[in-house]
This record gives C-alpha cells, sequence and structure tokens, in this order.
C-alpha cells in the first residue's frame, strides 16, 4: 500500500511589516515563531489600540510623546 500524499499547508497572509511570519505550536503547547519577539511587540504597539487602555488619559499622553 501506499502513504497518502501529505497536505500542504497554505502561508498565512500577514501585513507586509512582518512579511515571512510563521508560528506554529508544538507538541508541548510552546509558541514558535521564526521572527523576534520584540519586532512583533513593536509592530503591534504601533499599529494596534490597546482596548483596555482607550479611557485612560495618561495613555493618551504617552501616546502623544512617543509621536516625535
Amino acid at each position: 500500500m501506499s502513504k497518502k500524499p501529505t497536505k500542504v499547508k497554505p502561508k498565512a497572509r500577514v501585513h507586509k511589516d512582518l512579511d515571512g511570519l510563521d508560528v506554529s505550536i508544538d507538541s508541548f503547547g510552546e509558541i514558535r515563531s521564526n521572527t523576534n519577539i520584540e519586532k512583533i511587540n513593536e509592530f503591534l504597539n504601533k499599529n494596534v489600540d490597546d482596548k483596555k487602555l482607550l479611557d485612560r488619559e495618561d495613555s493618551e499622553r504617552k501616546k502623544a510623546g512617543k509621536k516625535k
């Protein structure tokens, strides 16, 4: 008997700044990525608003200070 051919998983579409990002979960439940976590965090801080901090005034002051 011949083995069934394995299905090729398609690559996920990602933002152009994170091109080549590949994230997987190993058998121990650990998240594995081919991109540095600091680069991912920097991207998220720049492009995503934190829902928990939307109502806080001090977070808006910090954001205004970042946009130098």
